[in-house]
């Protein structure tokens, strides 16, 4: 019986070539989608999920209370790891790190690299699941001069792991360090990534303004003893600044615990409590993926019953010679799973050609894992949900024939049965339609960050870091510098102004309230840092020589002066860290973090001499980029030669900050563009099912005189209006989840009616393109040969 079921199947299947291709290339595409989004996924899921102490991992957050209003971040204190694991019994380890890993430069023999770490404190290891290959978790990091390196940065110096154990590296040309670990590189689907880790006493000796509670620029982690509570160990950690910073009635600052595996897709804050993040992302392509593979299941169903007219009779037959329904709803799905399993076959091999453009725009790693037993069996399952969903309609319907009608020749369609399927073509082209504009407001958002005006101009602006003799040497750098020709400016910084994140509350003015707490962002910055920045000055002056009280002297932004209360701030007394000076200039307000971040009040202070570490920022005449930065390169040999020359684009370092935006982007082109495909599939079956049942009508409508024209616009009109209405539907549910998007940016591009009325006129056009084709053929076809159509 199976036999025949098969044959009958592959019969159809080749006598229909054009029907069955769109099935299976509709099947095929939207199960290679849906392969790419739960790949994706599961990477994304996976992220710092390998730690074996995962569950009691947590990392502290700080939530920010200013005149009632919230905010949160990782933010905090260089102090406050080792004096929760002192004062909290609750917690086992704790270790804070700086905010991410940055550029250095090692020595070591004849040998100079750059590589990327942090510092961080000596527990690290204990508690976070990077295998060490050399040494101990206890004496990794216990000293101040202990470094613990990666694997590929002992065989770069050293040749091995075991030959790297002991040795002496020099960090910076200014500090040497003795290797007394070496781990593994961390694995592709870790959040931290580092070449080396050094003691976290030498960041608070190179910085020793960490060592005050009122500075937060670090992240700190905990890990609990087994069984700790750790709902009750946070409310422990809640109010624990207080014992150092005395809250005020306006401002006080509380600290949360947070699973440190649950970080990498949610750390978005919203009033101050966490809400969303990376998740939102993972949330929407599950959708759609179990979108898109519905919809190839639609056409699936439409196709077939499309086709339902050419085996009609076959059906009829089957049934007068006894055939009864359950067999021949069995024999579809058969059928259904069949081209299922051809379209998985198909889809699989897609799957690996198309993976390695797949991880280039993700920026990921991911491999299919062939080897795996789950993944065959996911497959396995996949084909089966699928073959029975897609067969399912087109079972009962063809199986519910009446022979009789039949074999007279009625194969129409009830009018239930029609609007149902009309009904999942509407259901179709609403979803590519929301999946269409927002693609289109998402690439305007993207356009708009790159394109909106920060405050500073960042084109044609370079980043030098400091390092080794260029601190020393700055002044002699920054005079030659400005005699290489196509260099207009030259200024220095304590950061990089792409991503300014220290804050203080060690601040003071005339009139401030004596209890309140206020923190405020601060950048050191050198002479001459409006022009080079471009930053608008308001009033007062840059920093200058020729005033050498700009020491102890301050430039606010526009936030800042809001906050102070001051009318004119030019001339008034400001203080920080209990150095009291003057406000010499007040600047327009300019973006120093991600656009999802509002502006701060800003304090800019000169720079100190001799900075070990910092950027120079070098302005550039237009189209003389290569020329300076050779000129630059000599210079940086002459003055700095221990250290390989590197640099940085302002616009590219600006960029890194909506990676995933730029990823959100492509993703959502790519799955929009096939969305409307495998739709217009759909659509192209209902236009062929229509035609189909229509024949005889069109032909007497010819014999009665309607031109071309009129049968073309009576057969469009029924599917544009099918669009019209999923359009009607997809317009509210976009611009509500666009909305809900959009307000995770502080600053964003405006959701304007035009761009739900683009999105319409894609979709109507799109359609009637898909549909044409048939309607034009059967508005041509001779009414003699349509009235004789069976």
């Amino acid at each position: 019986m199976f036999k025949n079921y098969l044959k009958i199947a592959w019969r159809n299947l080749v006598k229909n070539r054009a029907h069955s291709a769109i099935n299976i290339s509709g099947l095929s595409v939207g199960m290679v989608c849906s392969f790419l989004i739960v790949l994706w996924v599961h990477s994304e899921k996976s992220v710092d999920a390998y730690h074996k102490n995962g569950s009691l991992l947590y990392q502290v957050y700080e939530r920010e209370y200013d005149n009632n209003k919230a905010t949160g971040d990782y933010d905090t204190p260089g102090l406050m790891a080792e004096e929760l694991k002192k004062e909290l019994p609750e917690i086992k380890y704790a270790a804070a790190t700086e905010e991410g890993s940055s550029q250095s430069t090692f020595k070591a023999g004849n040998k100079t690299l750059k590589m990327n770490g942090l510092f961080a404190g000596e527990d690290l290891f204990k508690m976070f699941s990077y295998p060490l290959l050399q040494g101990s978790a206890q004496a990794a990091l216990n000293a101040p001069v202990n470094i613990a390196i990666s694997k590929k940065m002992a065989v770069s110096f050293f040749g091995g792991a075991a030959a790297a154990m002991g040795k002496t590296i020099r960090y910076n040309d200014s500090k040497d360090f003795i290797v007394t670990a070496v781990f593994d590189e961390p694995p592709e689907n870790s959040s931290i990534s580092f070449d080396f880790v050094i003691n976290w006493k030498a960041y608070l000796l190179k910085y020793p303004g960490q060592s005050n509670w009122s500075n937060s620029g670090s992240y700190t982690y905990v890990m609990l003893q087994p069984g700790a509570n750790a709902v009750q160990t946070e409310k422990k950690v809640r109010h624990f600044l207080d014992r150092f910073n005395k809250p005020s009635a306006s401002f006080r600052v509380e600290y949360g615990l947070q699973r440190f595996d649950q970080v990498y897709l949610h750390s978005h804050f919203t009033n101050g409590q966490i809400d969303g993040g990376r998740i939102e992302y993972v949330h929407i392509f599950s959708i759609i993926a179990v979108f898109v593979l519905l919809i190839a299941c639609v056409n699936f169903m439409n196709l077939s019953t499309a086709q339902s007219v050419n085996r009609a009779k076959e059906i009829g037959v089957r049934k007068v010679i006894g055939a009864v329904r359950k067999v021949l709803i069995r024999q579809f799905i058969g059928e259904s799973l069949m081209l299922t399993t051809v379209a998985a076959i198909i889809a699989l091999i897609l799957l690996y050609l198309v993976l390695p453009g797949f991880n280039n725009i993700t920026q990921k790693q991911i491999a299919v894992p062939f080897g795996k037993v789950s993944f065959w069996l996911e497959t396995g399952l996949l084909v089966l949900v699928t073959g029975i969903i897609s067969g399912s309609y087109p079972a009962l319907f063809l199986s519910s024939f009446n022979p009789v009608k039949v074999l007279k020749g009625s194969t129409k369609m009830s009018i239930g049965a029609l609007w149902f399927r009309k009904g999942l073509v509407v259901f179709q082209f609403a979803l590519s339609a929301i999946l269409i504009t927002g693609t289109i407001i998402i690439s305007k958002q993207v356009n708009y960050i790159q394109t909106k005006d920060i405050g500073y101009d960042r084109e044609n602006l370079v980043y030098v870091p400091i390092e080794g003799d260029l601190g020393k040497q700055y002044d002699a750098f920054k005079n030659s510098a400005l005699n290489t020709p196509g260099v207009l400016a030259v200024t220095e910084s304590g950061e990089s102004p792409t991503f300014v994140d220290d804050a203080t509350s060690a601040v003071s003015w005339e009139g401030k309230d004596p209890n309140a707490v206020t923190p405020f962002a601060f950048f050191a910055v050198g002479y001459d840092f409006v022009k080079t920045m471009k930053v608008t000055l308001i009033s007062g002056r840059d920093f200058s020589k020729d005033f050498p009280s700009d020491s102890n002297n301050y430039i606010i932004n526009e936030t800042a002066k809001d906050l102070i209360g001051y009318a004119h701030p030019v001339g008034r007394t400001f203080t920080q860290w209990g150095v009291k000076g003057k406000i010499v200039g007040l600047v327009k307000d300019f973006q120093m973090q991600s656009l999802h971040e509002k502006i701060q009040p800003l304090v800019l202070r000169l720079i100190g001499k001799n900075r070990q570490d910092g950027d120079v920022l070098i302005r550039v005449a237009p189209n003389r980029t290569r020329q300076v930065l050779a000129g630059i390169k000599g210079l940086c040999a002459q003055l700095n030669p221990n250290f390989p020359f590197t640099y940085a684009f302002s616009d590219q370092e600006y960029l890194k900050l909506y990676k995933s935006e730029e990823v959100v982007g492509r993703l959502s082109n790519i799955f929009a563009f096939l969305a409307i495909f495998i739709s217009c599939l759909g659509l192209l079956g209902l236009a062929m099912f229509t035609v189909s049942q229509r024949i005889k009508e069109i032909g007497i409508r010819k014999i009665l005189g309607a031109s071309v024209t009129s049968v073309f616009t009576l057969l469009s009109a029924e599917f544009l209006t099918l669009v019209s209405i999923a359009l009607l539907i997809a317009t509210p549910v976009a611009w509500y989840a666009l909305k809900g998007w959009l307000q995770g940016y502080a600053y964003h591009t405006p959701v304007q009616w035009w761009l739900f009325a683009v999105s319409g006129g894609v979709t109507l056009v799109i359609a009637l393109l898909t549909v044409s084709y048939q309607t034009i053929k059967a508005a041509l076809m001779n009414p003699v040969k349509s009235l004789k159509a069976e």
